[in-house]
């Protein structure tokens, strides 16, 4: 007798039927009811969570100059050692990744 692989057991067809019945007789939230939940929550309110906050902090950046070692490629905008740079065209130098 050959037997058909591919079909699905007896015990595994009736579970997924008795599932699918549970899911069609489950009530399901009313549309609107849930876009009133999610407007309400835009009350601007404070909840406590983080990254809800506004800081009004300065920011301190340290510029370090460019060194005689380093050059500006015109391509990525990088700051690079001397070492990397591939071409220098009228004064315009490019790195070696951007000219690739």
């Amino acid at each position: 007798m050959a037997a058909d692989y591919d079909e699905l057991r007896s015990d595994v067809k009736e579970s997924q039927n008795e599932s699918l019945e549970a899911l069609k007789s489950a009530s399901a939230p009313d549309p609107r009811s849930v876009v009133r939940e999610l407007d309400g929550d835009d009350s601007g309110e404070d909840t406590g969570l983080p990254g809800g906050e506004f800081v009004n902090d300065e920011l301190t950046v340290h510029v370090i100059p460019q060194g005689a070692d380093e050059f500006v490629c015109q391509s990525c905008f990088l700051v690079r050692h001397r070492s990397q740079k591939a071409t220098e065209i009228d004064g315009v130098a490019y790195c070696s990744d951007c000219e690739g």
